[in-house]
């Protein structure tokens, strides 16, 4: 399984949006978007797990692709160095 950040996505996309796009390309298996506590809209960027033969070819067909006026940024999850720690 392969963790996808999907970056650049416009305030009023949905998590069925998202699913509905990288299901052209397989299963989607979890999908979360980043929401506004205040707004409740889309922050911007979200995450999708797919098969990582699935995942290659969903950022390969839509990684600079536009999406409702938007080009979508779309590559592996990458751990940010020194990342949060919860306590």
């Amino acid at each position: 399984m392969k963790k996808i950040f999907i970056g650049n996505l416009p305030s009023d996309t949905s998590e069925q949006d998202i699913q509905t796009l990288f299901s052209e390309f397989g299963t989607v298996r979890a999908s979360k978007l980043v929401m506004d506590v205040f707004s409740g809209q889309c922050k911007g960027f979200g995450f999708i797990e797919m098969e990582g033969h699935e995942a290659r070819a969903a950022i390969a067909g839509l990684n600079g692709r536009e999406f409702n006026g938007k080009s979508l940024k779309v590559n592996f999850e990458t751990p940010k160095p020194g990342g949060r720690r919860r306590r």
